[in-house]
């Protein structure tokens, strides 16, 4: 059973969560309409995972004895001067996420809730890959500069980009 707290806690992370999955594809979008088709069809992606990672929690909490509740969200940004600045602030993002789930993994921690605590370990080295990705994109994008052929093979490339943090179970 889940106490008020933590059911709120992950309601909020549910939340965040539909947030990151609607930045995502605003930025794919955006991406799209600017002729970037590998960076959008990267972007829809990413926004797909998020939605899965809301829905994860979704489940967690109503088979917890708890109410995952849907709430409104904050529109997300659908204008960048640069795919350069949608990059930091997608990176910015998921460190906001990161911090997110640290502090809800605090609580349970706090609560004794071990059932939670783990539940959200998946949630802890899914935020290391997510931020590494955005990290190597941003490092990418740095190499690149204002070469316009450079920006042409990234958008190609990025498709298949794929990072494999320390916190992955294999070493490929």
């Amino acid at each position: 059973m889940l106490s008020d707290k933590i059911e709120s806690l992950l309601n909020l992370q549910i939340r965040r969560e539909a947030e990151s999955a609607q930045i995502y594809l605003a930025m794919a979008c955006w991406a799209e309409v600017k002729g970037l088709e590998g960076v959008a069809q990267f972007m829809y992606k990413q926004s797909d995972e998020e939605r899965m990672h809301m829905l994860k929690l979704i489940k967690f909490i109503n088979e917890r004895g708890g109410h995952a509740k849907i709430s409104e969200l904050k529109a997300p940004n659908i204008t960048f001067k640069s795919f350069q600045e949608m990059f930091k602030e997608l990176y910015d993002h998921e460190v906001f996420v990161t911090n997110s789930i640290n502090e809800l993994v605090h609580e349970t921690l706090q609560q004794k809730d071990y059932t939670t605590h783990n539940f959200l370990q998946w949630y802890v080295a899914e935020q290391i890959e997510e931020e590494a990705m955005a990290r190597t994109i941003l490092d990418k994008i740095n190499i690149i500069g204002d070469d316009k052929s450079g920006l042409y093979l990234f958008d190609r490339d990025i498709q298949q980009l794929s990072v494999t943090s320390s916190a992955s179970n294999s070493l490929e």
